[in-house]
């Protein structure tokens, strides 16, 4: 075989028995004992499903009564889907912002000037520590606060503009570790390529790396704008109008059916994310049948912050 078709032939698949840099593949008894752990598992889920779903019947959580409110339009109409338009416009507004916060960090962090890198770097390290819920408080109740203190009134903040904050500032600094990594990934001969012609340091990041970063950022970048996305339901905790707070608080005050509301809300929530999915894996794979990159595609656990949701708090 030629050097050639060497390089033209397509790399071989790694077996599924083959073992890899982090660990050995399992042997016959090994994988014996994990798929019964894995059974054992699953049995150990149903059993506490049903057990469940038994006590909830018991007391009459699944009683009709109790699911007919979302038979009626006038709850869709004006509970439901104005909760879901407040859930997607805080989510819209704040992951522009965030896009807008990444890139920004996420180059200032990658500059040969310590004078902003060491400040960017500073500035995502910073609001990824603090707890998400901890920022949208502040963002609410701080500014008016601090205006006090010199003796001035300051309207409070909006409910909506607390939550956008928070959430902009929060995953504004994870999308900035996200492009510094994707920016990482690119091999280093594509810049020295770059530099080769006499291309300064800004063509090779726009018209280099930008471009091939991009397909390999895609999933994560992706995969943390839907945790944005469940993050909006910590608006519940300030009293902003969205798809949680009507789900969980206007309709169950009205019927008393907290455990059917929360089911649908649940199963409203689990339809976008998947809708976001799907639309995550179309955006990549569009983008890498337009372009050619030399990077690996990025996840949660490739280079990138882990996405935390609202399970960090």
């Amino acid at each position: 075989m030629t050097m050639t078709d060497t390089q033209d032939a397509p790399a071989r698949r790694p077996t599924k028995n083959k073992p890899s840099v982090l660990f050995d593949a399992p042997g016959p008894r090994a994988r014996l004992r994990n798929n019964i752990l894995t059974l054992a598992a699953a049995v150990v889920l149903l059993v506490v499903a049903y057990l469940l779903i038994a006590r909830l019947s018991q007391q009459h959580q699944f009683a009709g009564k109790l699911w007919e409110p979302f038979t009626r339009k006038i709850v869709w109409t004006r509970l439901i889907i104005p909760g879901l338009g407040g859930t997607l416009k805080a989510a819209a507004v704040a992951a522009v912002f965030a896009l807008i916060m990444g890139v920004i960090l996420g180059l200032g962090r990658l500059s040969e000037h310590k004078w902003i890198s060491v400040p960017a770097g500073a500035v995502v390290e910073f609001f990824r520590a603090i707890p998400l819920l901890i920022m949208i408080f502040f963002a609410q109740a701080g500014p008016p606060a601090i205006m006090d203190s010199f003796g001035r009134v300051l309207p409070p903040v909006s409910a909506f503009l607390a939550l956008v904050i928070g959430l902009t500032l929060y995953n504004g600094s994870v999308l900035a570790e996200i492009f510094r990594s994707g920016i990482n990934s690119i091999p280093k001969g594509q810049s020295e390529a770059g530099y080769s012609i006499g291309m300064r340091r800004s063509g090779v990041m726009l018209r280099i790396l930008v471009p091939q970063a991009v397909t390999a950022m895609m999933p994560a970048v992706i995969s943390q704008l839907v945790v944005l996305l469940k993050d909006t339901a910590l608006g519940y905790i300030i009293a902003y109008s969205d798809l949680l707070n009507a789900g969980l608080r206007v309709i169950p005050g009205n019927f008393g059916n907290i455990i059917p509301s929360a089911i649908v809300i649940a199963v409203i929530y689990i339809i976008i994310n998947i809708l976001l999915g799907l639309a995550a894996t179309w955006l990549e794979k569009r983008s890498r049948r337009s372009r050619k990159t030399s990077a690996r595609t990025l996840s949660t656990g490739a280079g990138a912050p882990p996405a935390v949701g609202m399970g960090s708090l």
